[in-house]
C-alpha cells in the first residue's frame, strides 16, 4: 500500500529513519534550467565533519531539508512512499505531482 506525503515534517521523519539526506541538481532545459530532487539513502556520514565521501554524487548536491523542500513546493510535488509495514526501512519512494 502507497502512502502520499506533502506534509515537510513527514517526509524529513520518512527518509531520516531510512538514513535518507536531500539532494538536488539543476539540470538545462531548454533555454533556461530545471531542478531535479533527489533523496539518497545509506551514507550517514556524507556530509559530516571529516567525512571520506563526496558531497556530490552523480551531479546531484547535498542541500539543506529546507532549500530541498523550496524545490518540492516550487516543483508541485509530493512523495508516494510505501507504508507496508513489512516493507521494514526500505527506502523506496517516488515524486508525482501534487493535486
Amino acid at each position: 500500500m502507497a502512502k502520499t506525503l506533502t506534509d515537510r515534517e513527514d517526509i524529513r521523519q520518512w527518509a531520516e529513519a531510512r538514513g535518507g539526506n536531500p539532494m538536488l541538481m539543476d539540470t538545462p532545459d531548454g533555454t533556461g534550467s530545471r531542478t531535479l530532487l533527489q533523496l539518497t539513502f545509506g551514507q550517514h556520514a556524507i556530509n559530516t565533519d571529516g567525512n571520506e565521501g563526496p558531497d556530490r554524487l552523480g551531479g546531484f548536491q547535498l542541500v539543506s531539508w529546507d532549500e530541498w523542500f523550496a524545490a518540492l513546493d516550487e516543483n508541485k510535488l509530493a512523495v508516494v512512499v510505501s507504508d507496508d509495514p513489512a516493507g521494514g526501512s526500505e527506502a523506496e519512494f517516488e515524486f508525482v505531482a501534487r493535486d
